[in-house]
């Protein structure tokens, strides 16, 4: 089975996650896209992050039903930082009869040289790159496996969801609706 692995720290999980993840299995040969919750980004600062396992269960509930998208918590139980590298080797032996193929922005892929071992990972797995807006230029590395989606540009962001939660705001569409019922059940990101 061809399994893209869509990275992410899902803070909260949003409605572009979800359309991405349904426009690559749309245009590839992807069989299923599963959502990889990471407990912390090693190039990312940790304030304001919800606790994993709230994450997760986010990222359950907005893909409920759906038969082609899993969410994982591999990383949970990998060392911390838990680095890509390291989780698509974990993966790979485990489940050595799928093959693996990475699902990230191209603002992720613009910091792909900080990432540890980065040019194993272009060398061994494909990579799928949606573009952001402001990232669209994309730089092309020797032997890469690199498709370019051409998915919707769609300006959500985690960052402006949590600040519209703070705020009072509205997050109604910005997420699934389940999520927000739990964002707002449990009071997630009001301080």
């Amino acid at each position: 089975m061809k399994i893209g692995l869509f990275f992410g720290s899902f803070n909260p999980i949003h409605t572009g996650h979800c359309i991405i993840a349904n426009f690559v299995l749309a245009t590839t040969k992807l069989d299923q896209v599963w959502f990889v919750v990471s407990p912390q980004n090693p190039l990312k600062p940790s304030a304001g992050l919800l606790n994993e396992y709230h994450r997760l269960h986010l990222t359950q509930l907005a893909i409920e039903g759906e038969i082609n998208l899993r969410v994982t918590d591999i990383e949970f139980r990998l060392p911390k930082p838990s680095f890509t590298v390291d989780t698509l080797s974990y993966l790979q032996e485990k489940y050595s009869h799928h093959s693996f193929s990475i699902i990230l922005g191209s603002d992720s892929f613009e910091n792909l040289p900080k990432w540890k071992n980065y040019f194993h990972i272009i060398q061994h797995y494909p990579l799928y790159i949606y573009l952001r807006p402001g990232h669209e230029d994309v730089t092309f590395y020797p032997n890469a496996d690199i498709t370019i989606l051409k998915s919707p540009l769609l300006e959500i962001s985690a960052t402006h969801i949590r600040n519209n939660i703070k705020e009072g705001r509205s997050i109604r569409y910005l997420v699934p609706d389940k999520v927000m019922d739990e964002i707002t059940r449990n009071g997630y990101y009001r301080n």
